[in-house]
């Protein structure tokens, strides 16, 4: 029975599909992963000017030996995204005809993209969010977690022991001009991964946020007064620095170990103290 259960094992292929593969939190999270011996599924969304960045990315996670396929397409498009299931299903398929399992072992849901604008204007010249910009911050940021996760139990394509993971901030919990759709996007992702916690607990598969400190990324440098933002947190962090992406992919990769299959439904913080309080006094 052992050897049995030995070679089962043994048959089964871990991969990783990640949203938003291509930089931040996302690449440094496939990187370790595919060290890790993930084949790596990427979705990101990159344009001329920055795709061929993505490229290489996905180049220097083949030199970890896996494979890596990358979806240069928009993860929030209804149809897009079952385009990409359905090519994950065509490949998983092609494995199971040559005798190994494949699965997504793990899923992170790591997309940055939305508006960040202040809910009430102060003066006439500034701009105010939107419905539509509203809505299509947590439609992108929050919800789409829901469509994909959904999607892939459906095709058969997650499996007992997949660990699924969505970025999330303390801008859930905190106010920060301007930041006010992402907060409530970022506040709704959490929950979703809690209700998805519960509702996929009978099948194996563990949620779980994670609630990374301030970092400096391409998505971050893109939140107005991010300089400030900078400095706040490195003046509150007690660890002395702001939060790399691979503080965050290290995490990740002990998280996904199947000896966690009891921690699921949490916001787990992964800041160097950072939410917790600020600097000790050297005085």
């Amino acid at each position: 029975m052992a050897d049995a259960a030995a070679q089962a094992a043994d048959r089964r292929e871990r991969w990783a599909l990640i949203l938003g593969s291509s930089s931040g939190f996302g690449a440094a999270t496939a990187r370790a992963l595919a060290a890790d011996g993930y084949g790596i599924l990427g979705v990101h969304l990159d344009l001329r000017g920055t795709a061929a960045a993505a490229e290489e990315v996905r180049r220097e996670l083949e030199g970890f030996g896996v494979p890596a396929v990358f979806f240069n397409t928009n993860a929030a498009d209804e149809a897009k995204r079952r385009t990409v299931v359905e090519a994950i299903s065509a490949r998983f398929a092609e494995r199971r005809a040559a005798g190994r399992e494949p699965f997504i072992a793990v899923f992170l849901h790591s997309l940055a993209f939305g508006t960040t604008l202040s809910y009430i204007a102060a003066s006439p010249d500034e701009r105010e969010v939107s419905q539509k910009q509203l809505e299509m911050t947590a439609d992108v940021m929050a919800h789409s977690m829901v469509y994909w996760v959904r999607d892939l139990f459906h095709a058969g394509l997650l499996g007992d022991g997949s660990r699924l993971f969505a970025m999330t901030s303390e801008g859930s919990v905190r106010a920060v001009p301007t930041y006010g759709p992402v907060s409530a996007a970022k506040a709704a992702l959490e929950a979703h991964c809690r209700q998805l916690a519960l509702e996929l607990l009978p099948f194996g598969i563990t949620v779980n946020a994670i609630r990374a400190g301030v970092a400096d990324t391409r998505a971050s440098r893109a939140i107005p007064g991010h300089d400030l933002l900078f400095q706040h947190a490195l003046e509150r962090n007690p660890s002395g620095r702001l939060t790399k992406p691979e503080d965050v992919a290290t995490a990740i990769v002990a998280l996904a170990s199947a000896r966690l299959y009891w921690m699921t439904g949490n916001t787990i913080g992964v800041d160097g103290g950072e939410l917790m309080g600020s600097r000790p006094n050297k005085g």
